[in-house]
């Protein structure tokens, strides 16, 4: 991604703090916000989106959609919440044969680089790296439009 600031790095070093940031992150988010989740399995992808589940008040659990690619859950605001898993996805093309409206949504895509751009001009990409022995995991976030500054958007001071 060209064009922004540089990325916003943050430690998390437990599962409570990766679903407390889901949850902030999930309140400041509108209708055409995308992000793309990306990290390995165990990494925290799934904690993090339930926490952006509550933070965009959805109903029902948010759960991994791996099986059934995408999990839609209503919300409060009555903006349409996705949960997709791109993990099984081949391309592109099939994303976009789910048939979603990403401008009057807010998605979330697990595994969902290669897959999320051009979806929306306002994408976050958060990249997840899972330390084994500390169980720390470090967060490299970046964005397009209204996230081209991810430490300002999340209100970072770092």
């Amino acid at each position: 991604m060209s064009g922004q600031a540089a990325p916003l790095v943050i430690e998390i070093p437990t599962e409570d703090q990766m679903h407390e940031l889901g949850l902030r992150l999930g309140s400041l988010l509108i209708a055409g916000d995308v992000l793309s989740l990306n990290g390995p399995l165990g990494a925290g992808k799934t904690t993090l989106t339930r926490g952006i589940g509550e933070g965009v008040m959805a109903e029902g659990n948010v759960s991994s959609p791996t099986f059934l690619i995408a999990r839609t859950h209503s919300t409060k605001s009555g903006i349409p919440f996705h949960h997709i898993d791109a993990y099984r996805l081949s391309s592109a093309a099939e994303l976009d044969d789910l048939d979603i409206d990403y401008a009057g949504s807010i998605s979330v895509i697990e595994w969902g680089s290669g897959f999320a751009e051009g979806l929306s001009e306002s994408l976050l990409e958060i990249n997840i790296e899972r330390d084994l022995e500390t169980d720390l995991r470090t967060m490299s976030i970046t964005g397009l439009g209204r996230f081209s500054n991810p430490a300002q958007f999340l209100g970072e001071t770092k």
